[in-house]
Parts: C-alpha cells; sequence; structure tokens
C-alpha cells in the first residue's frame, strides 16, 4: 500500500484574458519571478510550469498566455497553449479583473471552462487593491456567477497578497491525494537559457515603443556558466529594419538600457555575477513562419501535456 501520510499533488491551469495579473499571481505564490510581466497584452507566450511545495503537498501550476483574437499564427499558437490549461489538469484558475463588464473575450472562457468535466473550477477576482469601495466585489461575483458554475469565487490581490493565503488552501482542498510530481527544491520546469531569454525579452516590453514589442523574440545563442561568472549572448530578434534601429538606439543606447535592467534579474537567478551581450537581427515575418517560429522556441509539437 502506497502511504504519502495523506499529502496531496496535482495541477492547476491559470487562465485568462490578457493583462490580468496572470503571471504576477504566479510569481507572488512561487515567491519567485519565474514568467515576465509587463503592462502590455500578450505578454506570455509559452505554457509556464511552476511549482509550489509545502507541507500539505504539492501544486503544479501551469501560466499561459492571455487568449485573445490572434491575428498572426504566433497568436494562433499563444491561444492554443491557453486552451491547452484546461486539459489533463485537477482545478483551473479563471483570473478576472474587478469589473461587471463581461465582454465576448470572457464569454469565449467561460464557455470554454463549462465544457471541462471533472475538473475544480475557480473563478479568482484580481487586482482588488484597486478597488476605492471593497463592498463592489459582491457586483462582480453576482455578475461572474452567471457566465459558470463555479466551485469557488475568490478575491486575491497579486500585487499585496490579499487573499492568496485562501486561495492556496482552496486549491489543496481540490488537489487528489498522490505523491509529488517533482523534487521539493524545484520550481519550474523551465529551462535556464528559456528564463533568460524572457527575462531580457520583458525589458525589451518595459523599453520600446507600443508597436514593436509583439514582433520582438529572444534567442539565446551562447550560455556559458563558470562559478563566479556566466557569459551570455543573445539576440533579439525583430520584424523590420526600422524597429531594428530602434531597439538599438542612437549610439546603441537603448540596447545597452535593456541589458542593464536585464542583467540583475538575470544575476539574482543565476547567483552570480553575469556578462550580457546583446545583438539584434531582423527575420521579416518570423510570426508567420512555423520555422522560425519554432526556431524561436514556439513549438506547437510543445503543446502536448505528455
Amino acid at each position: 500500500m502506497n502511504d504519502n501520510n495523506g499529502k496531496k499533488a496535482g495541477f492547476t491551469g491559470i487562465i485568462g484574458r490578457p493583462n490580468v495579473g496572470k503571471s504576477t499571481l504566479m510569481n507572488y505564490i512561487i515567491g519567485q519571478k519565474i514568467a515576465i510581466t509587463s503592462d502590455k497584452p500578450q505578454t506570455t507566450r509559452n505554457r509556464i510550469r511552476t511549482v509550489y511545495t509545502e507541507d500539505r503537498g504539492q501544486i503544479v501550476f501551469t501560466d499561459t498566455p492571455g487568449i485573445h483574437k490572434a491575428k498572426n499564427k504566433l497568436g494562433d499558437y499563444m491561444v492554443s497553449v491557453a486552451k491547452k490549461a484546461i486539459v489533463d489538469v485537477d482545478a483551473v484558475m479563471w483570473i478576472v479583473e474587478p469589473t461587471t463588464y463581461i465582454g465576448a473575450g470572457e464569454q469565449s472562457i467561460s464557455e470554454e471552462i463549462s465544457k471541462a468535466k471533472g475538473i475544480a473550477k475557480i473563478l479568482v477576482i484580481n487586482k482588488i487593491d484597486t478597488l476605492k469601495n471593497k463592498a463592489q466585489i459582491l457586483e462582480v461575483i453576482e455578475a461572474y456567477r452567471k457566465t459558470c458554475e463555479f466551485d469557488d469565487i475568490i478575491p486575491v490581490s497579486a500585487k499585496t497578497g490579499e487573499g492568496v493565503k485562501e486561495l492556496i488552501d482552496t486549491l489543496f482542498d481540490h488537489m487528489p491525494t498522490g505523491e509529488p510530481y517533482y523534487e521539493e527544491d524545484v520550481i519550474t520546469d523551465q529551462p535556464l537559457r528559456q528564463i533568460v531569454a524572457e527575462l531580457i525579452r520583458e525589458k525589451a516590453l518595459w523599453s520600446l515603443k507600443d508597436e514593436i514589442p509583439h514582433g520582438v523574440a529572444v534567442v539565446i545563442e551562447s550560455f556559458e556558466e563558470g562559478p563566479k561568472l556566466c557569459k551570455i549572448t543573445a539576440t533579439i530578434v525583430c520584424e523590420k529594419d526600422s524597429h531594428k534601429a530602434i531597439i538599438i538606439g542612437k549610439n546603441g543606447s537603448m540596447l545597452k538600457k535593456i541589458g542593464s535592467l536585464a542583467r540583475p534579474d538575470i544575476e539574482d537567478m543565476l547567483e552570480c555575477k553575469v556578462y550580457l551581450e546583446l545583438w539584434v537581427k531582423v527575420r521579416k515575418d518570423w510570426r508567420e513562419s512555423d520555422l522560425l517560429m519554432k526556431n524561436f522556441g514556439y513549438d506547437k509539437k510543445e503543446l502536448s501535456y505528455e
């Protein structure tokens, strides 16, 4: 007989519209920056799996791109990734903002969640710290209650942490009894190179004009780890020559800014000094190329949870 002292282990998908705070919430729960964040929609592009382990057991979270109307093959890929978050999981968290307006995007998500069978459905109302009157939460709950049959509805603030303990308690209630899927010191299944590439892309999102970031990818060309120094060479890929000029900036000023912003986060993660060299290349319309998307880490074959 398998005895794990009643500990629990299971999978939770995180789903929602762009910019509702999915990655911020996941980072808060894990206690470390794994998923990148910005105030621009569609920041997350891939499935990001993180692992929360404590005395009660283990919850494996799957953060996903925001569900949106796709405009190219990369957009199609991102939406497919998001919809996979409610397949083969024990619970799904639908993250929403504290508003009573339920648009077409939210309706689409509620339909996807409603079709899912045999999983716990949890509505998470994020950004409650932005409400002037907390009584407004009741109106939001009432509006969303009509969209789907939820097992639980929990208001939280990923920024301040309010309500997050209750959310974790609720998730453990819905997790099955079982052995952990990962060692207790594992916090993500993401390769280091991919996390580094995403940290660089995050700083590009922060620094560049609105029309450029969606056409930017980051590729790690070399990654040399030493005991005291890690040497990393990365290429920022864009779609137009005019974008390349903006990313480089006058006398390389923008590229230096992106590098100087990214370096501290990478050093914190690797726990050593980092020498970071950045280059910029143009690959026209790469978001419409299956081959280039695969080369840049967006492979449709990776959508399987096997």
